[in-house]
């Protein structure tokens, strides 16, 4: 199995990474996408994922980290974005996007937008998959995917949208990444959306720490990701094991893992 989007370098692993990492291994996981979400974190998770077999980095901004920075220093750092990009090493430009809630927290869409136009631009560049947030913004996203393709394509993950979305999304190529949600009870959206997408565009998710999956609680890990493997089989009704082929090849093929 591999969880296309967790972040094992977060402080809620500090104490225990090694151990969280050797549970999802004795769990079947073999591979995990772990995104940057700041400029702080770029170079200390390249060095952990180039020292650690079955870690893999993407190095982007988070659109929740906007408003704890300077809005002056965004053309500097997405310049040294592109020059962390150029040491190689990462499998995704990301993770980034666009969020709503941080309107209100001071990160105005219009800085959002122009942010991730330029993520955008490093992923045609280095010719790197995108590692894509977006929560309750979704127009303005289609409205970005629209002005040029992505060659090496990318994902939305954990898809909180509808089946109705799913389908807004597809001519642009890109990847669906399914996380703890669909383990909730009454969880028909997410359930939904996941019949919606093309198998070959599946992917699984624990984005842990966060969206633990149902039954475990408290923090969440890779570990946890059979279960919600699980819940997408029995949403695609297939077994685990065609799910996990599915996914797992899905994954290798996007992030180019050897």
């Amino acid at each position: 199995m591999i969880d296309s989007h967790c972040h094992l370098d977060a402080r809620a692993f500090d104490a225990d990474r090694a151990e969280a990492l050797a549970r999802a291994r004795a769990a079947g996981v073999t591979d995990v996408i772990v995104p940057a979400v700041g400029p702080d974190a770029w170079a200390p998770l390249a060095a952990w994922a180039a020292a650690t077999p079955g870690v893999h980095h993407g190095l982007g901004i988070h659109p929740q980290l906007l408003p704890e920075l300077d809005p002056g220093g965004d053309d500097r750092r997405l310049a040294d974005l592109e020059a962390a990009l150029s040491r190689g090493g990462a499998v995704a430009v990301g993770e980034c996007g666009l969020d709503a809630p941080s309107v209100e927290a001071g990160a105005p869409m219009d800085r959002q937008v122009a942010v991730l136009r330029g993520h955008l631009a490093l992923a045609r560049r280095f010719r790197l998959p995108v590692i894509l947030h977006c929560l309750r913004a979704h127009e303005p996203l289609l409205a970005l995917l629209a002005e040029a393709p992505l060659p090496a394509g990318g994902v939305l993950h954990s898809f909180s949208g509808s089946a109705d979305q799913v389908r807004a999304y597809l001519p642009s190529g890109l990847h669906f990444s399914f996380a703890g949600p669909l383990t909730y009870e009454r969880a028909r959206r997410p359930i939904d959306a996941a019949r919606a997408v093309p198998r070959d565009r599946l992917l699984v998710e624990t984005d842990a720490p966060d969206q633990t999956p149902r039954p475990n609680r408290g923090r969440n890990e890779p570990a946890y990701l059979p279960g919600i493997l699980s819940a997408l089989a029995g949403a695609l009704g297939t077994g685990a094991a065609e799910a996990d082929a599915l996914t797992t090849a899905n994954a290798r093929a996007l992030f180019r893992l050897a």
